[in-house]
């Protein structure tokens, strides 16, 4: 028997490759589903990009239709769900493999304050949904003029008596 020394960051470096793979194969692995196929968590990918004028979302959702997915808009949380159904043949002599990912998913994204929930629009078109959300105006500090003596200041270009200045 041979003596090795005892180093604990050794240890805690183990422990931390132990939960890497607990958790890695409890989130990302396939489990058993009901009939005996290996079943995934299907995680649509989305985009979220930035434009001038608008945010743009975009998630793959292949094999899905417009029926099959669900968009809304509630207090200031956009929320993508939907589910992808199984499509599996019956498993007769031999074996056969299933890979792609199915079932029900939900994402959120929090929207920036000021955002025109009406305005929000949704296109589907080859598996891929784009919602297009509107950035909400940039609201422009109002200038009010300190007062001097006895008349009173102009407010944003309008003088005393409430007329327009030419």
């Amino acid at each position: 028997m041979a003596l090795v020394r005892w180093e604990p960051a050794r240890e805690v470096a183990s422990l931390q490759q132990e939960m890497n793979r607990l958790f890695g194969t409890f989130f990302d692995a396939p489990s058993p589903g009901g009939d005996g196929t290996m079943l995934r968590r299907w995680v649509p990918a989305m985009d979220l990009v930035e434009t001038e004028g608008h945010f743009v979302l975009k998630a793959d959702l292949p094999g899905l239709g417009e029926d099959d997915v669900t968009l809304e808009v509630e207090d200031g949380v956009l929320t993508v769900s939907g589910e992808r159904k199984a499509e599996h043949e019956e498993k007769k002599e031999g074996y056969y493999r299933v890979e792609r990912a199915f079932g029900a998913f939900r994402r959120s994204l929090t929207l920036p304050d000021g955002v025109d929930a009406q305005a929000v629009t949704a296109a589907f078109d080859k598996g891929v949904l784009e919602v297009r959300i509107p950035k909400p105006e940039n609201r422009k500090p109002r200038k009010v003029a300190i007062q001097v003596g006895g008349t009173p200041a102009a407010i944003d270009g309008t003088e005393a008596g409430g007329e327009q200045k030419q």
